[in-house]
């Protein structure tokens, strides 16, 4: 992930749910250029975090053993909008996961206020292909990632999720426990 579109995590139980936090500012550039004068989260960038709090819950419950990609959103729906000033809460529910992919709910709450709602749907890359390890230039196996599990390690520490992360049973995760190829 080149841009982060959640700031950190407040819960995170390993294959049920999180809640994720985004502090809208002023002094982030695209409410700049989306509306001229009239400074406005799009709902595109809104649904992006809570894909993304989503696909690291689902991500965390395979291990972060392989690439997790969002296959698609099933349901998406917006009401009113997110200024500066607003912290969006993020709220992930796994609905239900089997080898292909998961499955899960989505809210994004400003206040009280019930902002979006959606169902997004993840695949599971095969190893292969989350190493890259399709034909490269001239037939040749080559070995380029799709990601490099040491920056998505340090991203997970600077969210948060080893801070508040539990297993169902109540205890921590750390990130030793996370076998990165």
């Amino acid at each position: 992930m080149r841009w982060f579109w959640l700031d950190r995590f407040t819960e995170f139980t390993s294959g049920e749910r999180a809640t994720a936090l985004k502090s809208v500012s002023l002094s982030e550039d695209y409410l700049h250029d989306h509306w001229h004068c009239y400074p406005v989260m799009p709902n595109s960038l809104v649904a992006e975090g809570m894909a993304q709090t989503a696909g690291l819950l689902v991500s965390e419950a395979y291990r972060f053993s392989e690439l997790v990609v969002l296959a698609k959103f099933a349901k998406c729906t917006f009401d009113g909008e997110v200024r500066p000033g607003d912290t969006l809460t993020y709220r992930a529910k796994i609905e239900q996961i089997k080898d292909a992919g998961a499955s899960v709910a989505v809210t994004a709450d400003v206040g009280q206020r019930r902002h979006g709602a959606a169902e997004i749907f993840f695949a599971r890359m095969d190893a292969d292909a989350a190493a890259g390890a399709g034909p490269g230039p001239g037939g040749s196996k080559a070995d380029v990632r799709l990601f490099d599990p040491a920056h998505l390690l340090h991203w997970l520490r600077l969210v948060g999720v080893f801070d508040v992360g539990r297993r169902p049973d109540g205890t921590r995760l750390r990130p030793e426990d996370y076998h990165f190829n």
